[in-house]
């Protein structure tokens, strides 16, 4: 880490520690002269690593925004190729603006007294248009993020997910003033919201981008590309002029680049998504909160997930036998129903409930077809939700009392 490096990370406690902006101006200026956006994101990642909490970078993130402005308002522009993630990423930034504006112009009608119907109907409509910005952060979250960290780049990520979900808590807090009627209540927050979205807007395009750009190079650009559109895009649609596929050809296949130092290459399955050992395959099937039996094409059970808290009682003896055989003769002709309904594609779950020794047990069916669409059996999940149905409400903090 640089001498300046460790400087602005001084400066940065000093703010945490409560010393006045307007005293640490001078220092600031002195420092962020052709400070580049690595530079300060690196600096995030040091305090991090350091034991700083992110909570409190992410306190301090719209402080950095202000200090820095000047600085970074000069950093290079990454990602200047149509359909380049980082291109979708400024282009979506681009209609967030243009709606927040509108947005913010329609929140003001809503301080008058006695509202318009119309008026309200516009607001609402043009608020959930702007909540599509959630698409914008769910491919920042799941498909930027995990690369960077495979970078060993995780404090800012860390904070800007925080910095997300403010902006998320901010819109449900919006919708819930529209619910009770505290419409008077409703331009505030809404300057909070434009507020942080825009303050979000420059730490991504003046910090996350050029550093991102820096650190991860055409194979990562391309793995996070495939992802994106099982995400989504906020009001866009991608040009192709930046093909995925093209820049895989140019390089070497994409491999994962997380660590696994446990995972001797004989014992890895790879799947569709990442890989892991029979041992994990199998750890992870028996903790689900599920029960889970699988049929084959052929009609022969070939799995049951054989978990502590299994609500039908099951034994090695049923694998390998038909599944006809495994049900009384009054359920043959419901089991013969659904499987065949499966295999010619005329349904796609097959659903049952019942109440079971004080239990609530929920019982669902699922065919399952491979790439080509050809039928290769069903799974049989189970589950008790007695639990479940008396669910009320949100509960968004960790409670184990």
């Amino acid at each position: 880490m640089t001498d300046k490096q460790e400087q602005l990370k001084e400066i940065i406690k000093k703010l945490h520690d409560g010393v006045p902006v307007d005293r640490l101006k001078k220092d600031f200026a002195s420092l962020i002269k052709d400070t580049s956006p690595e530079e300060i994101a690196d600096m995030e990642n040091g305090l991090i690593a350091e034991g700083f909490p992110p909570a409190e970078i992410q306190r301090l993130c719209d402080v950095h925004a202000e200090v820095f402005q000047q600085s970074l308002r000069k950093a290079g522009q990454a990602g200047k190729v149509p359909g380049h993630p980082i291109y979708s990423f400024k282009e979506e930034n681009k209609e967030a603006k243009r709606i927040l504006k509108r947005v913010v112009l329609l929140s003001k009608k809503l301080k008058k007294a006695g509202p318009s119907e119309k008026d309200i109907v516009a607001f609402t409509e043009s608020l959930d248009n702007l909540r599509r910005i959630e698409l914008h952060y769910q491919r920042k979250e799941n498909q930027l993020f995990p690369l960077l960290e495979a970078k060993h780049f995780t404090g800012p990520t860390q904070v800007m997910w925080g910095k997300h979900d403010e902006i998320r808590d901010l819109f449900r807090e919006i919708k819930e003033l529209l619910r009770k009627k505290r419409r008077r209540d409703v331009p505030k927050k809404v300057k909070d919201l434009a507020g942080k979205i825009k303050k979000l807007i420059f730490l991504e395009e003046k910090i996350l981008y050029p550093t991102s750009d820096k650190k991860l190079i055409v194979r990562d650009w391309a793995e996070i590309k495939r992802g994106e559109a099982e995400i989504g895009y906020a009001w866009i649609t991608p040009s192709d002029l930046w093909d995925s596929r093209l820049a895989e050809s140019m390089h070497a296949k994409i491999e994962t680049i997380r660590e696994e130092p446990d995972m001797s290459k004989e014992n890895v399955v790879d799947l569709s998504q990442g890989s892991l050992t029979a041992e994990q395959i199998d750890l992870l099937l028996k903790n689900l909160p599920v029960d889970l039996t699988y049929v084959d094409e052929h009609d022969t059970v070939r799995y049951y997930s054989d978990t502590n808290h299994r609500i039908f009682a099951r034994s090695p003896a049923i694998i390998g036998r038909k599944v006809q055989n495994c049900h009384p003769p009054k359920s043959l002709d419901v089991v013969n129903r659904i499987v065949q309904s499966f295999k010619e594609k005329k349904k796609t779950v097959a659903e049952f409930w019942i109440q079971m020794d004080g239990k609530f047990i929920h019982i669902r069916y699922f065919p399952l077809y491979d790439e080509k669409g050809a039928y290769r059996g069903v799974i049989e999940v189970s589950q008790e939700v007695s639990g479940i149905k008396k669910l009320e409400g949100e509960r968004r903090l960790l409670d184990w009392e």
